[in-house]
């Protein structure tokens, strides 16, 4: 499994409907509002990079109201939970 951190910046009056239509798509497994520079935080588990490649060319592009996006690779987990047989696909 392949964890990527993305930080998105939206249209301010299209925030929540970002926002769920994020939380819509199978590879999201959380999107977060957020204080600071970034409107959304979304957090993305899948098999491959080109998973994730696809999500962000393709359908983040498609979703009216995203106006920029920083993408993470997690390089590394720290977590007292499972995460991978929680996130199993």
């Amino acid at each position: 499994m392949v964890t990527f951190i993305i930080l998105i910046n939206v249209d301010k009056n299209r925030i929540t409907a970002v926002a769920e239509e994020l939380a819509d798509m199978p590879e999201i497994t959380e999107v977060y509002s957020v204080t600071g520079i970034y409107d959304l935080v979304a957090i993305v588990r899948t098999r491959t990079n080109d998973d994730v490649a696809e999500l962000v060319t393709s359908k983040l592009g498609a979703v009216e109201g995203i106006a920029d996006t920083d993408t993470m690779l997690a390089f590394k987990t720290f977590s007292k939970h499972d995460l991978e047989s929680m996130f199993s696909i």
